[in-house]
């Protein structure tokens, strides 16, 4: 388990602007971040120790990070996390923070590598960081970055994440394209009765890929519904232009061909086959 200590301050920086790859340019952009442990600088007064920490999408409740037995227990004295909200997500800029709705632009996950980089110079004048930290959807952009800036930082570490986007997840990913294109209330702007059903719809997807097939029949049909409909229950709080933005890019997610780039020590934990399959990968194209 890599243990972040739970103080962390939030606050918000905005950008006067920023370009998505696309071409397309926002202003005033809205940046939320939270900080924990000390920054230590050289004689130039840059920042030396950043840690940047990417969450899964089940943030605190994830599976991986109350099981795993290998533990890396970062002290705050010698570190300085900093926690970014995504380009894309609420309280950052988002399509349901800025009101673009369905007219948001087009982002990837390279955009949202540049959203933090760019962030990080403006706010801390950090233009190379220590290490980043990623799990889960987490863990596609410290896969992205180490990728595309592979001289900016010194390590990665990856829990129980992916370099492309394949198999299992891309057909939940497709279905719930098909889902949300069925629903012609979607470009209304305006939440109606069908739009929430089909983030309920969403929601039961979104839950089908929480656990592992294994988990799933140790369970009684009784129990699955009390879990889905509590997920659901919190699912609704979910706006349906943030989820499609999301969505649409992690179809696009794939750094395969870019995996020799990367320089930094990195160390790659998951579970399974394919995990372990992984881990050889990216190995491979690390020290090729």
């Amino acid at each position: 388990m890599i243990i972040i200590k739970p103080n962390i301050t939030y606050d918000v920086h905005v950008m006067e602007s920023f370009e998505f790859e696309s071409g397309r340019v926002l202003e005033n952009v809205v940046v939320e971040y939270g900080i924990n442990g000390v920054p230590k600088y050289d004689e130039d007064g840059n920042i030396i120790n950043a840690v940047i920490y990417f969450p899964t999408l089940k943030g605190a409740s994830s599976i991986l990070a109350k099981n795993i037995d290998l533990i890396y227990d970062f002290d705050n004295d010698n570190y300085f996390f900093i926690k970014i909200t995504s380009l894309g997500a609420p309280n950052s800029c988002s399509p349901s923070s800025t009101g673009l709705m369905h007219g948001f632009p087009t982002y990837t996950f390279k955009d949202r590598v540049n959203f933090q980089r760019q962030f990080l110079a403006e706010k801390f004048n950090i233009k190379k960081i220590l290490g980043i930290i990623g799990e889960g959807i987490g863990g596609f952009g410290v896969y992205t970055w180490a990728c595309e800036y592979p001289d900016e930082m010194e390590f990665i570490i990856i829990l129980n994440s992916t370099y492309k986007t394949g198999g299992y997840r891309h057909v939940l990913l497709r279905t719930a394209e098909a889902i949300i294109d069925s629903c012609d209330d979607f470009y209304s702007n305006e939440y109606s009765v069908s739009v929430t059903k089909i983030i309920v719809a969403l929601s039961r997807l979104r839950f089908a890929g929480q656990f592992s097939n294994n988990v799933f029949e140790s369970l009684s049909n009784d129990e699955l519904d009390v879990l889905m409909e509590d997920f659901v229950d919190e699912g609704l709080f979910m706006d349906i232009h943030d989820f499609k933005s999301r969505n649409d890019c992690l179809l696009d997610y794939d750094v395969s061909d870019k995996l020799h780039n990367i320089k930094a020590k990195a160390l790659i934990i998951g579970f399974g086959d394919i995990s372990r399959s992984e881990e050889r990968r990216v190995g491979k194209e690390c020290r090729s």
